[in-house]
């Protein structure tokens, strides 16, 4: 950065309703009948082909990777899961009187290497997988006959990534009607001029397009809402002229008065509603949601969010959710995002692409910062595991061969699209691009230390480390051309060997990789570097460091939740030291987290046998032993005393709070019954407590849904199975199969156990649990009405659950 400070103020459009809507024209869900078939017949006799008897019946979105099999044959990289063509087709029928209007079809996400036809002539494609895209079909469109939609996927490069992507349209299409003068896709751009706790002043931009044969006059009426009461507090109105064929921004003011800020504890949103009039006629109207916040960077003070210094205390993710691969709804994002802010999570780091438009307006609902991010490698491929993170020999497929055509156009189209989020801090243009001689070197690997393998020091054969410099300015560029209200970063790998080139430099925030043992040498060696760590282990020193240091405001812990890929030799379907499993439940250093980032008193415990002397982060909450077996309880708890409680009898002795471990333990002789921690206070007050009990043999399923009530297009009800014993007490050690019968308008998306060991199929009607439970993700199908659901096992009790859809 080139100063030391960097104070913006703005106010963000957040999208409201139907998530990934391209802000412009009139759009419909176009999801339901497609064929599907994995096919690699000659491209002309496919866009040929009438005859789908042997096609798939889809529901978008949908990833087929993810129905496997998984098979040691396949990559590890991404999570020993198939790749290939895969090829959709629908028929559309446009009505005759939409002659004359633009016909577009958008797409959120189709990984990858797409091409899109209608009636066999090619609209369009992206080779990015993670980035939208708009098809225009008006020249080639049948009206009022059927047209035929064929979209190619082409992942036959399966291994191109180091984590699971998954394959096919996993993401929202939509069908688009526009006026020949309308909006352009993501047309609508909001800041704030000034602000104060008195009045704010918006900016408005609306980008128009006038794709007619003549000159019009279009209108805009601007009106702003508080969302949670619907109560106007601003508008605008204005007409402009535009020219045939012309492009053109419409720039539109509003002031209200008292605004209420967006803050991670407030998430405080207005209603943007435009209404836009061609000649007098209304064409189309957008309703979006607004948020105003003030965001401050300081290279000695951290990061301040309204006037108010904080911490950020992030996680990773990845954009899949096991069994569920990339096809993700969003019911189970936003369980997922609740959960991980429920253990003091404030910030979520997007690794390493563009996610679901769901993710961002999530976020911006319950107030989760955000740092975008474009790309994990640039012009040259990274290392692609076959045999298992970091192991044997590595492949190089990558998304590099179109990065020279379209990593500008892909970093622009992330910014247009994801810019009117409140929840996003930062851009970030890149993950370990500079990791040491993968592929980049430089003569500096053979002097420096570096918190990371440099694999042989400098490699004169590899590509020159200075290349950094130029492609992260031109980046750089591309983001400020389209948004200058927020800092460009980038996540570094090999930091001494970027210090050499100019890559640090051209970017406004630096994020550092693993290396806080450069924080100190790097604060002093170049004062007005802003800093933070943008990924981190998870041990105990990489958050104090934050903690400690005024600053370094965030840390980002790899990883938030389990995720398919980058697994370790088979079997092993993905990384695993997420905070959540993969189903998004709390583990054990789920837990361990939430003692260091929580505000309020915490407490909980885990066991395991005391054979060695260790204190574990990861140690699962079972109390089911060998009678006698001497067992090691660890606590994680922030109160400033623990006691350990055994069948409402204290065992042990009390126990102060540890700031060298967070962990307090006790070996005690197992015997069954309930087992509780309690957290104290100094004058020996409980403030929290956490208890895990003892159980019998499995006697029986119970169901426990999130909601049994859902909405008949596409809601979701997410179950958890758990087998329990006579009393009702769940059974860890459980691993019985468990089976899912359906009556009723719904569907089973999958049956996730979140054991990383289970290579078999988790998208049928069987599963085995894993400690004892499983999740159940269960869909509408478009209909109102009842579904029955029954959970069987052999020899245990079964459980049924009545789900409406409305």
């Amino acid at each position: 950065m080139k100063h030391a400070f960097f104070t913006l103020t703005m106010v963000w459009l957040l999208i409201n309703q139907i998530s990934a809507q391209p802000f412009f024209g009139k759009y419909t869900l176009l999801i339901d009948h497609w064929k599907f078939r994995l096919e690699t017949e000659n491209e002309d006799n496919l866009l040929k082909k009438t005859d789908y008897s042997n096609w798939r019946d889809v529901t978008l979105p949908h990833d087929w990777s993810v129905e496997g099999p998984y098979s040691p044959d396949k990559a590890s990289a991404t999570g020993y899961l198939p790749g290939g063509m895969g090829w959709y087709a629908k028929e559309l029928i446009i009505p005759i009187e939409k002659k004359g209007e633009k016909v577009y079809l958008y797409f959120e996400g189709v990984y990858n290497r797409s091409k899109v036809y209608l009636n066999g002539h090619l609209v369009g494609g992206r080779p990015n997988g993670y980035i939208p895209f708009l098809c225009d079909l008006t020249p080639y469109v049948k009206y009022g006959s059927v047209n035929e939609v064929k979209v190619q996927v082409d992942h036959t490069r399966y291994n191109d990534s180091r984590w699971y992507t998954g394959s096919g349209i996993y993401r929202d299409v939509y069908l688009v009607y526009a006026n020949r003068v309308h909006s352009s896709l993501w047309g609508t751009y909001c800041k704030v001029e000034k602000s104060s706790k008195k009045q704010a002043d918006f900016l408005i931009s609306t980008s128009l397009e006038n794709e007619s044969s003549h000159k019009a006059t279009v209108e805009i009426q601007l009106e702003l809402k508080r969302k949670e009461d619907g109560k106007i507090v601003g508008s605008s109105s204005k007409k402009i002229e535009i020219a045939a064929g012309d492009s053109l921004d419409c720039k539109q003011k509003i002031r209200i008065s008292n605004p209420e800020f967006w803050s991670i504890k407030s998430p405080k949103l207005y209603m943007l509603i435009s209404h836009i009039y061609v000649d007098g006629k209304l064409t189309e109207t957008n309703q979006v949601a607004t948020g105003i916040r003030h965001l401050t960077f300081d290279a000695n003070k951290g990061f301040a969010l309204n006037g108010e210094w904080i911490k950020l205390k992030g996680v990773c993710l990845h954009h899949d959710a096991g069994c569920l691969g990339s096809a993700v709804p969003r019911e189970v994002w936003e369980r997922r995002l609740l959960n991980l802010k429920s253990i003091g999570c404030n910030a979520i780091r997007m690794s390493h692409n563009p996610q679901s438009t769901d993710v961002y307006d999530i976020c911006d609902e319950i107030g989760l910062i955000v740092l975008d991010e474009a790309f994990d490698e640039w012009e040259f491929p990274k290392k692609k595991w076959v045999s298992g993170w970091n192991v044997g020999t590595p492949t190089f497929d990558g998304n590099y061969d179109f990065f020279q055509e379209w990593g500008e156009k892909d970093l622009r189209d992330m910014v247009l699209r994801d810019r009117n989020h409140p929840s996003i801090i930062m851009w970030s243009i890149g993950n370990e691009v500079d990791y040491p001689n993968d592929p980049y070197s430089h003569p500096v690997l053979d002097k420096g230390t570096i918190n990371q393998p440099v694999q042989g020091g400098y490699l004169p054969g590899n590509p020159s480390a200075e290349r950094l410099g130029n492609i992260s300015q031109k980046l750089v560029d591309v983001v400020k051309k389209y948004d200058t209200s927020r800092p460009v970063t980038a996540a570094l790998a090999g930091v001494i060997m970027s210090n050499h080139t100019d890559y640090p430099f051209n970017i406004d925030v630096c994020g550092y990789n693993y290396t806080e043992d450069r924080y100190e040498t790097d604060h002093k060696t170049y004062p007005k570097r802003i800093l933070y760590g943008s990924e981190n282990g998870h041990g105990l020193d990489a958050w104090k460091v934050v903690r400690d240091n005024e600053n370094i405001f965030a840390q980002f812990i790899w990883t938030g939740t389990d995720y398919l890929g980058e697994s370790g030799r088979w079997p092993s379907r993905g990384f695993y030291t997420g905070l959540l499993d993969f189903g998004s439940y709390l583990k054990p250093r789920g837990y361990f987290r939430r003692v260091m980032w929580a505000e309020e008193p915490v407490s909980y415990i885990g066991t395991y046998l005391a054979h060695d002397t260790y204190l574990s982060q990861d140690a699962w909450p079972c109390w089911n032993y060998k009678e006698g077996d001497l067992v090691r309880v660890v606590s994680y708890s922030n109160t400033p005393m623990a006691r350990l409680v055994l069948n409402e009898k204290v065992v042990g002795e009390l126990k102060s709070f540890n700031e060298e471990t967070f962990i307090s333990s006790w070996d005690i002789p197992y015997t069954p019954g309930e087992l509780r921690v309690e957290g104290l206070s100094e004058d020996g007050k409980v403030l929290s407590s956490y208890s895990i009990h003892s159980s019998e043999s499995p006697y029986a399923v119970r169901l426990t849904p999130d909601i049994t009530q859902i909405a008949k297009e596409r809601g979701v009800s997410q179950i958890t199975v758990e087998i329990v014993d006579k009393n009702g007490v769940p059974v860890f050690i459980a691993d019985n199969e468990v089976t899912c019968h359906i009556e009723g308008p719904v569907r089973l998306l999958g049956l996730e156990s979140s054991n990383n060991e289970d290579m078999g199929n988790y998208k049928d009607e069987k599963q085995r649990v894993f400690h004892g439970r499983l999740i159940a993700y269960i869909q509408a199908k478009g209909v109102a009405g009842k579904a029955v659901l029954k959970f069987t096992s052999p020899w245990l009790q079964s459980a049924e659950l009545v789900l409406d859809m409305y």
